[in-house]
């Protein structure tokens, strides 16, 4: 399989059935709203219904550093309840954060917090006595886990060590399965790069001893070319039928050695066969055909749409929907720097702002972390188009506003054109542009896309676009976004 069922920045996926629907949930690191939550009834086309940590007493983000914040979470149903475990890396001394809900789209519960389970990646279940277990990712190190009250978070008996992999390096991401007598522990190993695996051990019991699948890992790309890289971090479901399904993160890295993936890691898809009890993973059951992730918002509701998240903050604590715009104030001195972001979900794509910046200044940019970043700054006379790359920022050009106080600010990820017989170093390239008022657009910049990938920026997120309140209000017309691939 080459094309995500989730495309862009959706890493980590957990997976869970509730009657005829399936619902998958994924990391969303120091971006609020937190953990995005999909539904499909065919484990092909999949819709956002919400974010399950929507306000500050679920979630404070406010000094999350680039890649910390919500790491892996679990989504499991159980007793007519949806069950979400997660971890904030901010809050490593609380233990492992429960919510619940009876709809995956919210509202969810105040979380509850397993104190003494130190760690992250966490994985809920529950035993042929109704016992839930805390499966995690912990620092002894190895897999370690405990039984729990989900309720209250209370611990009900001592951590105790499961498994510590097959000997590859960051054994993580467990997940604990029963089915026909045996426990099933699967596991990520490798590290979430080019080494990435998926693990799979058993054990008649679940507190141990497991024993190692002998075809181990059961998924990897590694030491490949194929156009997907650093495949793990797995769950499994079985499927309403009987039969089974995988859902797993990878990459689709672009340009020359070694490569850059700019969108983050996404969600794919895979079946699933049981041979002599043992999970064998068929990547070509399915076959997803790519949706249109083309979108025009005009925020005539005072509800934002579940798409937008900001970096530290939530969005509603800086906009407000006043006659017929959405108005973005820039923070005080010392705050975190907001900005309205949605993530890029194509290889090719293009976006636009339409702005107001007669009250203050405004940004559109695509970005990966606040230290890479490309974009245009509009104030009430010009434009001024900005490359951010680690330490350095650069000023690339400023032209005169083609009208005052207003800005069609337009972003375009597009494939580099090749030059034979030299081959493409840059996975794509960025051009930024101004749109004037008869729709005809001015390139004022384009740039080399690898300085805003995860091999050049490190951590674990991908490319946003959005726009940044710098100084005082900016207001937002329009914001669109259109896949071009």
């Amino acid at each position: 399989m080459t094309a995500p069922i989730i495309a862009g920045f959706h890493p980590d996926p957990s997976i869970c059935r509730a009657g005829g629907a399936y619902y998958i949930a994924n990391s969303s690191f120091e971006y609020a709203p937190g953990v995005p939550i999909h539904r499909s009834t065919d484990l092909v086309n999949w819709t956002l219904v919400g974010n399950a940590l929507r306000c500050p007493g679920q979630l404070d983000l406010r000094a999350a550093p680039p890649s910390t914040g919500v790491y892996a979470p679990t989504l499991r149903y159980h007793a007519e309840k949806f069950w979400l475990v997660t971890t904030n890396v901010l809050e490593t001394h609380r233990g492992q954060l429960i919510v619940t809900a009876g709809d995956p789209a919210g509202p969810w519960s105040d979380p509850v917090h397993v104190d003494g389970a130190i760690g992250i990646d966490p994985d809920l279940t529950w035993d042929e006595d109704g016992v839930c277990h805390l499966t995690w990712a912990s620092n002894l190190p190895g897999i370690a886990g405990m039984p729990i009250d989900p309720t209250s978070g209370a611990a009900l008996g001592r951590p105790r060590l499961l498994w510590q992999g097959t000997g590859l390096a960051y054994p993580e991401a467990p997940h604990l399965y029963r089915r026909d007598g045996w426990w099933y522990l699967m596991l990520a190993e490798g590290g979430t790069e080019r080494g990435h695996t998926v693990t799979i051990a058993r054990s008649r019991s679940l507190t141990g001893p497991y024993e190692a699948a002998p075809a181990n890992p059961i998924l990897t790309h590694r030491s490949t070319t194929h156009p997907v890289q650093n495949t793990g971090h797995a769950d499994l479901v079985e499927l309403a039928d009987g039969s089974w399904a995988m859902v797993y993160l990878g990459v689709r890295p672009g340009g020359r050695t070694p490569m850059f993936h700019v969108n983050g890691r996404e969600t794919f898809l895979a079946g699933v066969t049981w041979v002599d009890g043992w999970p064998v993973v068929d990547e070509e059951r399915f076959s997803p055909v790519p949706p249109d992730h083309s979108f025009v918002d005009e925020f005539a509701s005072p509800e934002l749409d579940d798409r937008w998240v900001s970096p530290n903050v939530f969005p509603a604590t800086f906009t407000r929907t006043e006659g017929g715009r959405l108005v973005l104030t820039a923070p005080a001195d010392g705050e975190p720097k907001p900005v309205l972001s949605a993530r890029a979900r194509d290889r090719e794509w293009t976006a636009e702002a339409r702005l107001d910046t007669t009250a203050g200044c405004g940004r559109f940019l695509v970005r990966i972390d606040e230290s890479h970043w490309y974009g245009l700054t509009a104030d009430t006379e010009t434009i001024t188009a900005t490359v951010v790359i680690g330490p350095a920022r650069t000023t690339v050009t400023e032209v005169p506003s083609p009208t005052r106080g207003q800005a069609t600010l337009r972003i375009s990820a597009r494939e580099p054109t090749p030059v034979p017989p030299m081959p493409v170093h840059e996975p794509d390239v960025i051009e930024l542009a101004v749109v004037g008022d008869d729709g005809s657009a001015t390139v004022i910049g384009s740039f080399d896309g690898r300085y805003l990938s995860t091999e050049v920026a490190g951590g674990f997120t991908g490319r946003t676009f959005g726009v940044e309140p710098v100084t005082g209000e900016v207001a937002v017309h329009q914001i669109s976004y259109r896949s071009l691939g």
